[in-house]
């Protein structure tokens, strides 16, 4: 995982007994050579989408439209996450490989994908000007790659811009990072001062060659769709939070306290640095991502607050320090 998304081949990385990764079990496509971490992983893909994306030959030809297309997205880095044109291409192939095409779309159908609140008037960041040269070139080279007509207006301006926004409202980060659980083993090592140094060190080169060669790292392995979990609305005081138990993509909701019979099932939509931040910042993040503005408990009690961001507060916070100084 390391040498992929640092674009390092040669990449060894130390204390190899953190990694929990079994080789043994890893297979690749005969053709295309992309890898996959059990035959029965492999199989499920062929099964699904594979035979569509298959480039049939490593290293893919340059002008495979599928290349085309992820060259250009990995000079975009779109958000929400560098994974998501590969989800987006994943979805179609499946619908042109399935064999019912019409319960495969109706899968997809119900997700939230409205990229404007009508009743509150708030635009999904997505369709913020400057990101609109970059959706109509990878509407281009989506059609050119993958059109199929079945789903025709998912190739339009306004089609590709709800299923970004299908995406960016309801792709659920698959959290069972190889690297991540190697760093976190590498952290529990009891070694000396200077090995520590250099590892921690090596760690944080590692984490910046990877978002110059992939984008930003969030510890996740990818990213996915989850009918029920996205079924889940947001607090900032979440009754329960989603985890991947098994090590594999299977996601799992866990209560995080008692939950009574009846009270519905929240989730946090934040990621671990958002959770604590200012409220104004909290309810700026959903508005862009979400579009709905939080009225939990946390935000009422703090409704109160000045609408600064954490960073504003921050860098007041640093000038106040600075005139202390001075």
């Amino acid at each position: 995982m390391a040498q992929r998304l640092s674009g390092n081949s040669s990449l060894v990385l130390p204390h190899p007994e953190c990694c929990e990764v079994n080789q043994l079990h890893h297979t690749r496509c005969t053709q295309c050579q992309v890898a996959y971490c059990s035959s029965e992983c492999q199989d499920k893909a062929r099964g699904a989408y594979h035979e569509v994306l298959c480039m049939g030959q490593s290293p893919p030809s340059p002008k495979h439209p599928l290349t085309i297309l992820q060259d250009a997205w990995k000079s975009m880095h779109y958000p929400p996450e560098s994974a998501s044109i590969t989800l987006i291409a994943k979805m179609i192939a499946s619908i042109k490989q399935s064999r019912n095409k019409d319960d495969t779309i109706a899968q997809f159908n119900q997700f939230c994908q409205v990229p404007v609140n009508s009743e509150k008037q708030l635009a999904h960041k997505l369709l913020g000007e400057k990101f609109q040269g970059q959706l109509d070139i990878l509407q281009g080279l989506l059609t050119n790659a993958l059109f199929e007509s079945c789903i025709e207006t998912w190739f339009t301006a306004d089609g590709l811009r709800r299923v970004f926004a299908l995406i960016g409202m309801n792709g659920q980060g698959i959290g069972t990072s190889s690297l991540s659980v190697y760093v976190h083993n590498c952290d529990a090592l009891n070694i000396p001062d200077d090995e520590r140094e250099q590892l921690d060190s090596f760690i944080d080169q590692l984490y910046i060659d990877m978002e110059k060669e992939s984008g930003s790292f969030l510890n996740c392995e990818g990213s996915g769709l989850y009918s029920l979990q996205s079924c889940c609305n947001h607090s900032c005081v979440a009754n329960a939070e989603v985890r991947f138990n098994d090590g594999n993509s299977t996601l799992t909701v866990v209560a995080l306290r008692d939950i009574e019979e009846g009270q519905e099932i929240c989730i946090n939509y934040l990621d671990e640095c958002t959770r604590e931040s200012s409220r104004h910042s909290r309810q700026k993040f959903l508005r862009e991502n979400y579009l709905f503005e939080c009225d939990c408990d946390k935000c009422k009690d703090q409704c109160d607050d000045p609408d600064k961001t954490s960073s504003e507060e921050e860098e007041e916070d640093e000038d106040g320090m600075e005139e202390d100084a001075s």
